[in-house]
């Protein structure tokens, strides 16, 4: 059984997604939050397999929400599920901890599939958000909120390194060595941007086995368990910039 806590500020949604989530075979909803505060509350309280958490709420917002969640439950996971398919939403909801984004137009079914996703321990991003996430990636990085950017130019600048990047996905290498090939690099790009190992076979023209043999040497020289951590790292390494640096 897949317990749950829904957030969300409008009361027919959360009260509607419950409704639709108890039709689903396998799911109980134990809780209802109507703030980020009441979320947080709600989680500690009832210990749910997975969160769903809108990300616009009075007292607390969901992404303030998430990153207390990761810090004080961290093995409970997110599965953002708001009006909003934009920069200034994702990463910082990425950064605060989501496993999974989904936009408020997401059919039932696929609700039903972010939801046992995340549980897995597997991320899962409404293809708007794998697109912002691979152009990021690939050409450019997302608008920074003018908060971050003027931490950022406080602080000294970094030692310069060597970096490579990709032709397929304009990844750029980290600084520190931790072994990855090229290859692995742009696998481990498409994996945080949500993709399947058939959608990275097809992207990268590889065989699905050959995927599935990069994955476990990622997992091997990373330290990640499951895909959600290798999407962590690929965060904390600045494979993927959503940090705006």
């Amino acid at each position: 059984m897949i317990r749950l806590v829904i957030a969300d500020d409008q009361r027919v949604t959360r009260e509607g997604l419950a409704l639709l989530i108890a039709l689903n075979e396998g799911m109980e909803v134990v809780a209802l939050a109507g703030n980020g505060e009441e979320a947080v509350a709600a989680v500690l309280e009832h210990r749910p397999d997975v969160v769903l958490m809108d990300l616009s709420m009075p007292v607390l917002d969901g992404i303030a929400a998430t990153a207390a969640l990761a810090e004080q439950v961290p093995g409970t996971p997110v599965l953002v599920l708001t009006t909003y398919a934009d920069d200034a939403s994702i990463f910082p909801a990425l950064r605060a901890g989501a496993k999974g984004y989904l936009t408020k137009d997401a059919g039932s079914d696929r609700i039903e599939e972010g939801i046992r996703a995340v549980h897995a321990g597997q991320t899962f991003m409404d293809p708007v958000v794998q697109q912002r996430l691979v152009a990021a990636a690939i050409g450019g990085t997302p608008p920074q909120p003018a908060a971050d950017a003027a931490s950022a130019a406080a602080r000294p600048a970094a030692p310069a390194a060597a970096t490579g990047t990709s032709a397929a996905t304009g990844t750029t290498a980290p600084a520190q060595d931790d072994g990855l090939t090229e290859r692995e690099r742009e696998v481990l790009v498409l994996i945080a941007a949500g993709l399947s190992n058939q959608e990275i076979a097809e992207r990268l023209y590889l065989g699905q086995a050959t995927v599935k043999t990069h994955i476990n040497r990622i997992f091997a020289k990373t330290g990640a368990r499951d895909r959600a951590q290798a999407v962590r790292y690929a965060y904390r390494a600045g494979l993927v910039p959503a940090d705006g640096a």
